[in-house]
């Protein structure tokens, strides 16, 4: 892995997450990262922090690259597929982790057909996420272990055989976060209604998500399971998770989460989208 040239086409956060992740992990040696961006500062903070070689030309940036990974926005794409067809080499592997950009689309697109699709969520900043990735026919064995390692320096990874998977996973655990954010938020908006300082409310709110989390891991029982046991006839918790569900709440999260995943079919099959002034 540390032989690897690896260039990065884009170097927002989550390219960030990954090569700090390859790094922490050894799996790369910061000479042989690159990464790619219209902002020439931007690579230059990459190269201070992590001593990694900066480009401001894609087509230079994936010349000597064994693996290019693909992140950039989705408005992006279009373009940097033109810029770069043609230039990539053909035993090289394309990586992507652009939200709603297909395998055939990339493939066709670039005019190369080893890649890479993956929906990383949120939490891989920090090496907590978790990776949902599929592979096309032509990628080799050798080629998707050196990119479950990658992965895996973002967090978990999960190997599907369908693409399809892809978009149930964007909408599941890629846009995941933002839900569990939400209800972390209304919660902390509850205590502080009652009465707590706001920093009080968010530390109880925050140490009883996470311990809630750890505690369902660390138990092999069903959630509905520990759900019940907190849940005493005729008291608090019976209280308040009666009026969740004459609220609608579960099924609101699920029909979220539906919505979410059609938007995500939709993604895929627009060809252009409209890429606002400000960007």
């Amino acid at each position: 892995m540390s032989k690897l040239k690896i260039a990065f086409i884009g170097s927002g956060a989550m390219a960030g997450a990954m090569i700090a992740g390859l790094l922490r992990e050894k799996l790369a040696d910061p000479e042989n990262l690159f990464a790619s961006d219209p902002r020439a500062e931007r690579g230059m903070e990459l190269r201070e922090k992590y001593g990694i070689q900066p480009f401001t030309d894609n087509a230079a940036a994936v010349k000597e690259a064994n693996v290019v990974v693909l992140s950039i926005k989705p408005q992006r794409l279009s373009s940097v597929l033109a810029d770069l067809k043609g230039k990539i080499h053909e035993d090289a592997l394309v990586l992507s982790i652009i939200a709603g950009a297909t395998i055939e689309k990339m493939s066709e697109g670039l005019g190369h057909v080893k890649v890479i699709r993956t929906m990383p969520n949120t939490p891989a900043r920090i090496g907590e996420g978790i990776t949902v990735w599929v592979a096309s026919d032509a990628v080799s064995d050798e080629q998707k272990e050196q990119a479950k390692k990658m992965l895996s320096a973002l967090g978990e990874e999960v190997f599907v055989e369908d693409e399809y998977y892809l978009d149930m996973a964007t909408a599941l655990s890629g846009t995941g976060p933002a839900y569990v954010y939400m209800f972390m938020e209304a919660m902390i908006d509850a205590g502080v209604h009652m009465g707590f300082p706001r920093r009080i409310s968010e530390k109880l709110v925050v140490h009883t998500m996470r311990g809630s989390v750890n505690f369902y891991e660390k138990n092999d029982v069903h959630v509905a399971a520990l759900r019940n046991q907190v849940t005493s006839s005729g008291g608090t918790s019976a209280e308040a998770l009666y009026y969740l569900e004459k609220a609608g709440v579960r099924t609101a999260i699920s029909r979220a989460i539906w919505a979410a995943y059609q938007r995500s079919l939709e993604l895929g099959r627009e060809k252009k989208e409209h890429v606002p002034k400000d960007q």
